[in-house]
């Protein structure tokens, strides 16, 4: 992301654990299951208000651009206050809108006329944004000490954070009409790539005992009991997307070679150390997350399996048992009603004011929980703007794993109400540290409902749905990450064939998963189906960074005193302003030191330790 990209421009992405797993159920049995109204944005899709705001945000941007551009670096700390709230304020209107677009489109993905919506909402703030593109330019443009001069403002100061993770690309800026070209390009290029992966997922049916399944109902049998059901629904899944392997294979190179060019004017080196800036977290950090992840493989991913293939009374697995329940899962409904109340309790204990935030959400029609044709698979919380609050996107089936989902989106809704008033240029948080909150109220959440379970069946079945929940965040992810790593660096040197692609997946798979699985032929075509891959390069790392931070955090938790809670809170209302060595000090903790990694792997062994005195 380069200083003019905005926030309203990355849709939202599911969850790791939930785009593998969501056995399907009657939803009658699980109560009454909320949808959300967006009519806090705008009342409709043809709304008078939305028309209205993209008129008001076109004439502002023009009148903004005909006031300062070339003239941006002239102002005194105080005019160029001015002059950012202005741009703010046009930020937080377009947010609003594009918000509202993704929303609708993620409620109906299959919808002609949702997609036309869509994509018309895009290409018309473009169009406005473009007059904004200067804005961020000639801010970098300006001297450091005649910025540092400016900032003795109070009024600019206030902004010093944002300023300063705008200037961080400095060195990687282009000159101002190849930046607005490129930003300009956006909508015919990338993102129309983008939405034909969408829309082709969408559109694809995965037949199944005598059905035409969706991705994410089919998807949806790999956690079924019968090991039959898990292997039609693994087979004919890899087998239509082995069908279309050529579309997603020409989607995947061409959007690795469009970033590969823009990586090269811009000057960056490896292909993962944009999205490494746009996180604001050093190159040799992610790596020294990777290389402990990739080390611990054997102890943690190798180690796990292994156990569960004992288990099952074999000595290998077959991949689509990778996410089979354990044989003494009951496979027990949890309703909607108590879901909440497990959850809301979990974050009460902990803090109140947690609790009263995710309250808001199950109040005030935040949510949208059912299942339905067209829906986007998965789970996401998408911020919107501060002026209004955020959404929450379940595929709720009511199984444990979904009410973990609900407590990980819904530790996503509560940070984002939370930095919310540091306004729309700062609430974001960087994607390493957007993780946070939602895998700590995942954590709330598992200890509360393992502290309740006194029967040894439930609490092993308990612990090994953790683990291999942890291990998607973790292992899978960095596996994914490394996949990626490997495409990006294969494709400087040439088109990569559809073959070639399965190959480095599978490759990748078995080094993070261990000689325990047997990959038949059709697996090779599963890299084809990961949304992350294509909507945000490098974006997965985040996961794991998220979860092993939280793992960390969480031990200083219970070996603490009054006041973690505060800081806690303190640290989610910092939203944007703070990098993640600031945030961390507060609780001792350090991302560049290697210790901090194998303590946060080390609490994924423990639990293994324990599943291991089952036996």
């Amino acid at each position: 992301m380069m200083p003019h990209t905005a926030r309203r421009v990355p849709a939202p992405l599911v969850s790791p654990r939930d785009a593998d797993r969501q056995p399907g159920v009657e939803q009658t049995q699980l109560g009454d299951l909320p949808e959300w109204d967006l009519g806090d944005l705008y009342p409709g899709t043809e709304s008078q208000e939305l028309q209205q705001d993209l008129e008001r945000c076109r004439q502002q941007a023009r009148q903004l651009r005909q006031d300062y551009e070339g003239r941006l670096g002239e102002q005194d700390g105080d005019s160029l206050a001015v002059a950012i709230e202005r741009y703010e304020a046009l930020e937080e209107v377009l947010g609003r809108i594009m918000s509202f677009a993704q929303l609708t489109y993620s409620g109906d993905m299959s919808n002609p006329k949702v997609g036309k919506f869509y994509q018309g909402i895009q290409e018309a703030v473009t169009e406005i944004s473009t007059d904004l593109v200067f804005f961020t330019l000639e801010l970098n443009n300006i001297p450091e000490d005649e910025l540092q001069t400016k900032l003795q403002s109070d009024r600019l100061a206030h902004y010093q954070p944002w300023l300063r993770d705008v200037r961080a690309f400095r060195p990687h800026q282009l000159s101002d009409e190849l930046e607005r070209l490129l930003h300009e390009k956006h909508v015919a290029g990338r993102a129309a790539w983008v939405r034909l992966f969408d829309e082709t997922m969408a559109a694809l049916r995965f037949p199944l005992d005598g059905q035409e399944l969706t991705s994410s109902e089919v998807l949806n049998k790999l956690t079924a009991h019968d090991p039959d059901v898990r292997k039609a629904a693994a087979k004919s899944f890899g087998t239509v997307l082995g069908e279309h392997v050529r579309t997603f294979g020409l989607i995947t190179n061409t959007l690795a070679k469009d970033k590969q060019i823009e990586d090269g004017w811009r000057g960056f080196q490896r292909p993962v150390s944009s999205r490494n800036l746009a996180n604001f977290v050093e190159d040799e950090v992610v790596d020294a997350l990777v290389g402990a992840v990739r080390e611990s493989y054997p102890r943690l991913s190798h180690r796990y399996y292994r156990l569960k293939a004992k288990w099952f009374g074999r000595d290998t697995l077959a991949y689509w048992d990778r996410n089979a329940p354990l044989p003494e899962d009951d496979d027990k409904l949890v309703p909607w009603p108590q879901a909440r109340r497990t959850v809301l309790e979990a974050y009460g204990e902990f803090s109140p004011k947690l609790a009263e935030v995710g309250q808001r959400f199950f109040d005030e029609s935040w949510i949208d929980a059912p299942t339905r044709a067209g829906k986007a698979p998965g789970a996401f919380s998408h911020p919107t703007v501060p002026s209004a609050h955020p959404y929450v996107l379940l595929n709720y089936q009511g199984r444990t794993r979904d009410v973990m989902t609900l407590a990980h989106e819904l530790g996503h809704g509560v940070h984002q109400v939370l930095a919310g008033g540091q306004g729309a240029l700062m609430a974001d948080t960087p994607l390493t540290l957007a993780e946070t909150a939602s895998v700590f109220g995942e954590m709330l959440t598992f200890q509360k409902m393992l502290r309740a379970e006194q029967d040894p069946k439930r609490r092993k079945v308990m612990l090994a749905s953790k683990v291999e929940d942890m291990l998607n965040t973790v292992v899978r992810q960095i596996a994914f990450h490394e996949f990626e790593r490997r495409v990006h660096d294969e494709r400087r040197e040439g088109e990569l064939l559809p073959e070639r692609l399965g190959e480095i997946w599978l490759e990748t798979q078995r080094e993070a998963l261990g000689d325990v699985f047997e990959f038949d032929e059709e697996y090779q075509y599963y890299w084809a189906y990961i949304p992350h891959f294509i909507h945000v390069p490098f974006y997965v790392y985040a996961y794991a960074f998220g979860d092993c931070l939280v793992n960390s955090l969480y031990a200083v938790y219970e070996n603490s005193e009054h006041g973690f809670a505060d800081k806690y809170l303190e640290m989610l209302q910092a939203g944007g302003t703070k990098r993640h060595r600031e945030l961390l000090a507060p609780f001792g903790l350090d991302a560049s030191d290697p210790v901090f990694w194998h303590k946060g792997l080390g609490l994924i062994e423990r639990f293994i330790d324990e599943l291991e005195q089952f036996d």
